[in-house]
């Protein structure tokens, strides 16, 4: 099992939702601790990140298997979620 991090950047994105929508994306994160790598996710170019798909939004993450760690970046709606990473 993996641990959980989120940063204060994607806290403060994910608070910002609507309601309905934090809960869907908080499962999808939730689902991170058991695999990491879910079917769906994709490995982002030039970045050491993946990228996970909830409807219109976006979580980007990053995966330390030694540490067995996962951290979340971003959580946004997909026009915006990779400006700035």
């Amino acid at each position: 099992m993996f641990r959980l991090e989120l940063t204060r950047r994607a806290e403060k994105e994910l608070r910002r939702l609507p309601t309905g929508l934090q809960g869907r994306i908080a499962k999808a994160i939730n689902g991170l601790l058991a695999s990491p790598r879910p079917p769906g996710s994709k490995k982002l170019r030039g970045v050491e990140a993946y990228s996970l798909r909830v409807g219109e939004y976006r979580i980007v993450y990053l995966v330390d298997d030694t540490q067995r760690l996962v951290t979340v970046v971003r959580v946004k709606h997909r026009r915006d979620v990779y400006r700035d990473l």
